[in-house]
């Protein structure tokens, strides 16, 4: 079997700290080209990583022969035109979340990905956590019977990054103490704190994750959704409550903030029904069954370091380039998210519920 080829288009904070790596450590796997808006910037990182092309535009970058993927790391602005492009070239896709700006382009995406016979993934880590699995395999087995209620709260350091702070200063890093836990690269200042660039703040950012484990986890699409937002006296939303009813007609809360106190980012997720719930907490590692007859099952607790996958899903986008793994992570989740997302954001805009059009699949 030869090597799948693969391009990163995007080569920022997260495209060199989690997918340049995941790529290099793949054994079926070549890095052919990283692309960067900098001649410089771009020359550097193709020295720096051992990567044989370095590209200035995304033209170039997709004209390369015999490439057979691309990793979209970009600023959310540009997901769509850059992913559409790959897409239309009959390229497998992998897109950094949040997916687009808006729910119509990433249906859009997930149809030309259909047409086009390639598979599009959304950049979510959770996706290959081995508790989340576990817990979609249980209701997907019937196991807790219907599925009455969900709640899901999530908390991390990202506040300062919608005011505009350095990585440094919003993650509370200490540069002349702790060099070693800077990132190769720095995201960009408007990278998080731009509406135009990033959609807008935690809702976009992080609600993202949190919208697409909810579809990953139930499978059923939002139908209604009602949000209130607080910004913390910033531009941009830090605080995000939503309520969504599913169109199986389970309720679901997402809980999600950006301002925890130090040392205190939670991922717990609480899924309800007739037959039973599931407890799971991503952040400790720990997960269990509780059955409607009394029956507990607490499964083994899953080591820190899987518990946030952060190369599972440029190697699964090389898996599913070569065609030996199935996508755990498709490009439909990152459409369910935008839904989600651009229905709080209208919710929390115009302080009233939004009922969701149904999808036609």
């Amino acid at each position: 079997m030869g090597k799948a080829r693969i391009a990163l288009i995007g080569a920022g904070w997260w495209g060199t700290y989690a997918h340049i790596p995941a790529v290099k450590q793949h054994p079926q796997a070549e890095l052919v080209a990283v692309q960067s808006r900098s001649p410089d910037k771009a020359e550097k990182i193709a020295a720096d990583f051992g990567i044989p092309r370095a590209c200035v535009t995304v033209e170039e970058t997709l004209a390369i022969e015999g490439l057979d993927a691309v990793i979209i790391s970009t600023t959310p602005n540009v997901h769509y035109q850059q992913a559409r492009a790959a897409l239309e070239r009959g390229l497998h896709v992998l897109v950094e979340k949040p997916m687009t700006l808006t729910a119509a382009e990433a249906g859009e995406l997930v149809a030309l990905a259909q047409q086009k016979g390639v598979q599009c993934l959304i950049g979510c880590p959770w996706h290959y956590n081995a508790h989340v699995i576990a817990a979609r395999q249980l209701i997907r087995a019937g196991t807790l019977g219907d599925v009455k209620m969900v709640t899901m709260l999530f908390t991390n350091t990202t506040a300062g990054l919608y005011r505009g702070l350095p990585l440094d200063k919003a993650f509370g890093i200490d540069a002349h103490k702790h060099p070693e836990r800077l990132p190769y690269r720095m995201p960009g200042l408007s990278s998080y704190s731009d509406p135009a660039v990033a959609g807008g703040g935690h809702i976009y950012t992080q609600i993202s994750h949190l919208a697409a484990l909810l579809g990953f986890l139930v499978e059923s699409d939002p139908a209604e959704v009602f949000a209130r937002f607080d910004n913390a006296g910033s531009a941009l939303d830090v605080y995000d409550a939503i309520n969504v009813q599913l169109a199986n007609g389970a309720l679901a809360s997402l809980m999600s903030h950006g301002a925890p106190m130090p040392g205190h980012a939670q991922c717990e997720i609480h899924i309800h029904g007739t037959q039973g719930a599931i407890h799971l907490d991503i952040h400790a590692g720990h997960f269990s069954f509780h059955g409607l007859e009394g029956q507990s099952v607490t499964y083994p607790e899953v080591p820190a370091g899987e518990r946030y996958r952060v190369y599972a899903p440029a190697q699964n986008l090389v898996d599913c380039a070569l065609g030996v793994a199935e996508n755990q992570s498709p490009g439909e989740l990152g459409w369910y998210a935008m839904r989600i997302i651009e229905a709080s954001s209208r919710s929390a805009r115009l302080r009233a519920n939004v009922v969701l059009p149904a999808v036609g699949r």
